[in-house]
């Protein structure tokens, strides 16, 4: 049986909420084997990430969070693929701003199991950025484990909490208690820029609380 692997591409468009209006570039992960995959964060352009599938069956779209880039894209793969689109409930207001006619196809839940390609990723809620916000740990994948974090986790520091539906002080406590926690090892693939591990931002935790983020 072959190992599933990660595959990623750099999609690029526009971040929009409470009025302002950003150009961004944002991670799309591909995690499965030849024959079969999920695609975390389904940004900007469903024609991109549908050529990198190829004849692939794509078993679900799984969505970090609901800021519209990193789930515009969502809808349009799914009607090529036929794939689920999952998400986590509390990120259903920010998901209907984007996708008002289209709802999500399942939900995500704290300790939900995906399994794809023989690889298990494990749902880890990790509200702050967004409400319904989380990471996919996925022990198995790479030398020493990885975990996607989405904007809950970067190199350097927590994602943006300045604007609707998000709070400081609760992505510092998704980052220390479901984090950080994660072997120092891990390698953290975020959903905008480079990646890092969770040792390396581990010893940063109290100069980010002191500093407000």
């Amino acid at each position: 049986m072959m190992a599933a692997r990660i595959e990623h591409l750099v999609t690029s468009g526009v971040f929009s909420l409470d009025g302002g209006n950003w150009d961004v570039e944002n991670n799309v992960w591909i995690v499965g084997d030849d024959t079969e995959a999920i695609v975390i964060d389904a940004a900007h352009d469903a024609d991109a990430i549908a050529d990198a599938l190829g004849g692939r069956t794509l078993r679900a779209i799984v969505c970090t969070h609901a800021h519209n880039d990193h789930i515009d894209a969502a809808p349009a793969l799914a009607g090529r693929t036929g794939a689920p689109i999952l998400l986590h409930p509390g990120d259903l207001p920010l998901w209907k701003q984007t996708h008002a006619e289209r709802l999500p196809d399942g939900e995500l839940a704290d300790g939900q199991v995906l399994t794809v390609a023989g690889t298990r990723l494990t749902v880890l809620h990790t509200p702050g950025h967004a409400p319904g916000a989380v990471c996919l740990y996925a022990p198995d994948l790479d030398e020493h484990g990885t975990v996607f974090t989405g904007d809950t986790l970067f190199q350097g520091g927590p994602g943006a909490t300045g604007r609707s539906f998000s709070d400081f002080p609760t992505i510092i406590d998704s980052i220390r208690d479901r984090l950080l926690a994660l072997p120092p090892e891990t390698r953290v693939r975020t959903g905008h820029g480079e990646p890092t591990t969770i040792g390396a931002e581990a010893p940063h935790l109290e100069e980010w609380i002191a500093r407000g983020h």
